[in-house]
């Protein structure tokens, strides 16, 4: 075996014993019976190969393999502990599979972690260009000017900045003065991040079912940004109309991507 003379957690896995299935089935009944924790510490010793042998799969990722073979023992732990002596499989069966899940989403939270973090650094120093650029040229700048002065790509910064935002939903009315409801949507001006913002929520076909009427309201209101009065002149019907039309366009199309979205 590869792990021959290997010193993981202070264990040198040449000495791990493996024990017969009917064996781990009797310590897997005495600790069911008399709760024994010689009987536990014997059946976890005697996995430890098996522990050794999933991590396998887990390694060359740059994770330390002292931290791996600790989950993948919580995963063997939680395995003992839930294990069904009734059913008709074996134990090592039962195992793997619950050894893997803890190495999976032992992983999956570790990367999170370092991508949240990550994340989280460019998002201040976006805040922080934002602010140095607002001083300097006098007006709020767009997030290209925020994505060149910190070197990175535009994407990135609109993800990060999200990620420390607490999320609000595009649809989110807030009233002008004039009366008119801006939403939340009519804040994204620029062209890219609404289309990005097409593309993730599956918006696209949904706009497209809509009627051409409808269609050229979410224009002339989203991308270009117009209040509802100026829609309304500039297609000759009242306030009023653009506001219903508007409304029930925008639920049809939350409508279909929600139902595209859960399906």
């Amino acid at each position: 075996m590869a792990f021959q003379k290997v010193m993981i957690s202070g264990i040198n896995t040449a000495d791990l014993t493996v024990l017969k299935e009917e064996e781990k089935t009797a310590l897997l009944r005495e600790i069911r019976d008399t709760g024994s924790k010689a009987a536990k510490d014997k059946l976890i010793q005697g996995n430890l190969r098996l522990v050794l042998s999933v991590i396998q799969r887990f390694t060359g990722r740059g994770e330390d393999i002292d931290d791996l073979f600790q989950i993948g023992v919580v995963g063997l732990i939680k395995a003992i502990n839930n294990f069904d002596l009734s059913k008709e499989v074996r134990f090592s069966t039962y195992c793997v599979p619950m050894i893997s899940g803890e190495l999976r989403r032992y992983l999956r939270d570790f990367n999170q972690i370092k991508v949240s973090r990550s994340l989280r650094d460019l998002a201040y120093q976006a805040m922080q260009a934002k602010e140095r650029l607002t001083t300097n040229l006098q007006k709020e700048p767009t997030v290209s000017e925020i994505a060149a002065e910190i070197g990175a790509k535009r994407e990135d910064v609109v993800v990060a900045l999200e990620s420390v935002s607490e999320p609000v939903s595009i649809y989110e009315p807030v009233y002008s003065e004039s009366g008119d409801a801006l939403y939340v949507l009519d804040q994204i001006s620029e062209r890219d991040t609404m289309e990005n913002w097409l593309g993730e929520l599956s918006l696209r076909n949904a706009i497209r079912q809509l009627g051409t009427r409808e269609q050229n309201i979410l224009y002339l209101r989203f991308f270009q940004g117009k209040t509802q009065t100026e829609v309304a002149k500039e297609i000759g019907i009242s306030q009023a109309q653009v506001s219903r039309l508007e409304k029930n366009a925008i639920l049809q199309v939350r409508d279909a991507a929600n139902l595209h979205h859960h399906s």
